[in-house]
């Protein structure tokens, strides 16, 4: 099973005004999709794992701004990942691996009894 990941990192919260500039980012809302490329659910859709959060990032040093209508998800992704630490973006993909693999091959299922 091979898995890709993808990053929404387009919501974000701003200042409006801060030190001289507009639209300084602060706080980023952002959801990782975890999808399995190999196997399909009864539906014959790609299995699917996500996680969502939001992230701070300092706007205490501003000497690399990049202006709002500028910004890609690509940067922002990048600030939210140095943000969680390359050691929690590994645990977070891991846990959604696992996550996938229990929906492929499950080792509990709930049924209900017709009476």
């Amino acid at each position: 099973m091979a898995i890709g990941y993808t990053w929404d990192c387009k919501t974000c919260d701003t200042y409006p005004s801060k030190s001289g500039k507009s639209n300084v980012v602060y706080n980023v809302h952002w959801r990782l999709t975890a999808t399995d490329d190999t196997n399909k659910d009864s539906e014959g859709e790609y299995w699917t794992a996500e996680v969502y959060g939001s992230q701070a990032v300092s706007t205490d040093d501003l000497s690399s701004f990049k202006n709002w209508s500028s910004l890609t998800n690509a940067d922002v992704q990048g600030w939210v990942e140095t943000a969680l630490t390359a050691d929690t973006v590994t645990a977070m993909k891991a846990s959604l691996d696992a996550v996938i693999a229990e929906k492929v091959s499950p080792t509990s299922v709930t049924k209900t009894l017709s009476s």
